[in-house]
């Protein structure tokens, strides 16, 4: 039941966080740092008071340790959000960010000395020709739009090109990240959650940086029109509802990862985020009527297939469909 229950809690959480994420998108493209900000902040005080016992609770893995991963997890967060500023759609936003295998194939590979079996090696191509098509795709969209010769639509293809610029260090550094947090379970243990509190406690200091910018969309969202809560029947601005609803979709997204992690096998952990992507993809193209070509299909279907190559799914459903016939022959 723990197991339903987490993948429940993966689908409906982010799944719900895509849609709110665009709706704020929508009507506010630059407000990626007060949506952050919000997240770290409401995910910190949840582990401050159960994580941590309110303070009271010493950390297992040393506070040096996680300076280091706060410092390249919030750069992923700010780096990631803060590109939907540079003309990034968020259908293109979900499948590069589906390119976190590549990532860590290549810094395994260099840093890990890993070795990789053919399928695997199948699996990234597929996965990087997906992302160039889209990737491609997007970007012929821009400079159609723009105009080829015109000053304005270089300018726009350069400022497109700057945020495909940060996904792609965002990525890098989201892959090094997770080979840092792997040496360190290693060396002391799993401890997820404490890893999840100190990962968006310790960098809220750093959003001082962004108060400004922050400030001026608190004020942004609090001249939006107003809408009233149904239970409650209270009226506030919608912006801060979406602002409410995507932060507590974001928390019921990584809680429900949280728990698969502890219940079932890194397969199926990696199988169920890759649905979920997938649908998300799917919700973001139908709802908001993103611009999707049959092009733009076809580099996703091969993302996925490529994905799904990599976890192994097929090979692993075909040793188990095996073993259920030499039990039954056994019978």
């Amino acid at each position: 039941m723990n197991t339903v229950f987490a993948i429940a809690l993966v689908f409906i959480g982010c799944c719900s966080n895509v849609i709110f994420l665009e709706l704020l998108v929508r009507d506010h493209p630059g407000c990626g740092n007060i949506v952050t900000f919000a997240q770290f902040a409401f995910i910190a005080l949840e582990g401050f008071i159960f994580e941590t016992d309110f303070g009271r609770k010493k950390p297992a893995i040393p506070i040096s340790n996680y300076v280091i991963m706060v410092t390249m997890f919030f750069t992923v967060s700010v780096m990631n959000n803060y590109a939907l500023n540079f003309n990034i759609a968020m259908p293109l936003h979900m499948i590069f960010r589906s390119g976190s295998l590549i990532a860590n194939m290549v810094l395994g590979i260099i840093i890990l000395k890993k070795r990789y079996s053919r399928s695997k090696f199948l699996s990234i191509a597929l996965v990087s020709l997906g992302i160039f098509i889209c990737t491609f795709m997007s970007a012929k969209q821009v400079h159609d739009i723009n105009g080829t010769a015109e000053e304005g639509g270089v300018h726009a293809f350069l400022h497109w090109l700057l945020g495909i610029g940060m996904l792609t260090f965002a990525l890098l550094m989201s892959a090094r990240m997770g080979i840092f947090q792997e040496m360190l379970y290693k060396q002391y243990g799993k401890h997820s959650k404490e890893a999840l509190f100190y990962n968006h406690c310790l960098p809220l200091p750093g959003f001082l940086l962004f108060s400004t910018d922050i400030y001026n969309h608190a004020v942004l969202f609090s001249q939006s029109s107003a809408m009233e809560i149904p239970v409650i029947r209270q009226s506030v601005p919608v912006m801060w509802f979406y602002l409410l609803m995507n932060v507590i979709t974001q928390y019921v997204c990584i809680r429900g990862v949280f728990i698969l992690t502890t219940e079932c096998a890194s397969l199926t952990v990696t199988l169920v985020v890759t649905l979920r992507k997938f649908l998300s993809l799917i919700i973001s193209i139908l709802y908001f009527h993103n611009p999707f070509t049959v092009w733009h299909w076809i580099g996703t279907a091969v993302v996925f297939l490529g994905t799904l190559l990599y976890t192994e799914v097929w090979t692993n459903f075909q040793a188990a469909h095996s073993g259920v016939k030499r039990d039954q022959k056994k019978e």
